[in-house]
């Protein structure tokens, strides 16, 4: 799939008035076998009045056969098997993911042609979500936001130095994940976050005592740092 390629996605903004100029957008990136559908519910969740409108966007991953199901799903790439206890694996899907970060770039691009500055654009992603804010976030040619790492990981970890994007080599990111995580295992998390401050990036880490889902408190922590990071636009 390439960025030509257009796919499907849902939106709302919040605020007072729904029709207002949106001071932020937050592009929300789903997880395996699901849809945009799947986080809209976190726009109730959040309050964000502060900043002002918001726009959330909600794209579909392209459908897809993967390694670990037997119908194809929508599947941002196929996330090849691990081990379950480090969450090595020996080869990573890298014509997939590749592909969707040009996927998630033509919507940052998208937001620019609307009149929203790079600057005011969020990644928002859960598990393999998560995976594509870094992997697209990391290489963005303009400045974004901030980054938001829901039960994920860095992809691709061998050839990020070198693939770093000058404009976002400080961009905030807040990592968060279950320290009961049976899909991503807490470790494969922890390497990654290990790796990115190596990098020189500040993390926001926050684990919780859950599985491979959201929290309440991990959405009253991502509201605080949201509204942080966003409210200086307003």
């Amino acid at each position: 799939m390439s960025a030509r390629q257009k796919i499907q996605l849902r939106e709302t903004v919040t605020g007072p008035d729904p029709q207002a100029r949106p001071d932020a957008t937050i592009i929300v990136l789903h997880g395996l076998g699901t849809d945009g559908r799947d986080f809209a519910p976190l726009v109730r969740e959040l309050d964000l009045s502060r900043v002002g409108p918001v726009r959330y966007v909600f794209p579909d991953a392209p459908l897809r056969t993967v390694s670990v199901h037997d119908e194809p799903v929508r599947a941002w790439y196929d996330p090849r098997p691990v081990a379950p206890v480090t969450g090595a694996l020996s080869t990573q899907d890298e014509d997939g993911l590749r592909a969707s970060q040009e996927v998630v770039q033509a919507l940052i691009d998208r937001e620019a042609v609307r009149g929203i500055s790079s600057e005011q654009v969020v990644l928002l992603g859960f598990s393999q979500g998560a995976v594509m804010a870094l992997m697209a976030g990391l290489r963005a040619p303009q400045r974004l936001a901030g980054l938001v790492v829901l039960s994920g990981y860095l992809p691709l970890p061998g050839a990020t130095p070198a693939e770093l994007s000058a404009a976002n080599r400080d961009v905030p990111i807040f990592m968060a994940h279950g320290d009961q995580d049976t899909v991503v295992v807490p470790q494969r998390a922890k390497t990654s976050r290990d790796t990115l401050i190596d990098l020189g990036y500040d993390i926001a880490w926050h684990p919780y005592p859950m599985g491979h889902e959201v929290c309440p408190q991990e959405i009253r922590d991502l509201n605080s740092w949201l509204a942080s990071l966003l409210a200086p636009w307003h």
